[in-house]
């Protein structure tokens, strides 16, 4: 086994033993900074979020949407690394590109039946790979099934968001 076909192959196997609990928690905590620019604490990593201009921001950061885009674009990558590994299919390389569209009248509440979030996703794969196309299908096939924020964007999750 090559890379990180170790860790899948013991991490499965453990997630996969009786009474195995399989439950993971991340948190984030978000604060102001200066109008709509934000402060994100990430376990031990901070980084910052804005809005562009034209949006009511000052351009200091990310925004929020282009940080979910990112999420996906690397949540793909990194299960493709893994998966790939696991699959014995060779991959020196994978990079994502995505390009999301929101229709503003929904944010800004200016029409009815419109949704604030994503209309829609688009975007491609590529990769740096001797395995053959059928292979490297197959891995998609794979990766689509397990990638965990493919599935935050493909399915309804239940959020509850209280006041304090």
């Amino acid at each position: 086994m090559t890379g990180f076909a170790q860790l899948f192959t013991d991490t499965r196997s453990a997630l996969a033993s009786e009474g195995a609990d399989g439950t993971a928690r991340f948190n984030v905590t978000s604060q102001g900074k200066d109008g709509l620019h934000r402060n994100v604490s990430i376990r031990d990593f901070s980084v910052e979020v804005d809005e562009p201009p034209a949006l009511g921001g000052k351009d200091k950061a990310p925004n929020p949407v282009e940080y979910a885009l990112a999420a996906l674009a690397t949540c793909q990558e990194i299960t493709y690394r893994l998966h790939a590994d696991a699959l014995g299919i060779p991959l020196k390389d994978v990079s994502v590109k995505l390009e999301g569209e929101i229709d503003l009248r929904g944010f800004f509440g200016a029409a009815k039946g419109v949704r604030p979030g994503f209309q829609k996703v688009t975007g491609s794969v590529s990769f740096d790979s001797t395995a053959s196309a059928g292979d490297l299908k197959r891995l998609k096939e794979v990766v689509d099934a397990h990638c965990p924020v493919l599935d935050l964007f493909s399915n309804a999750t239940p959020v509850q968001i209280a006041i304090a």
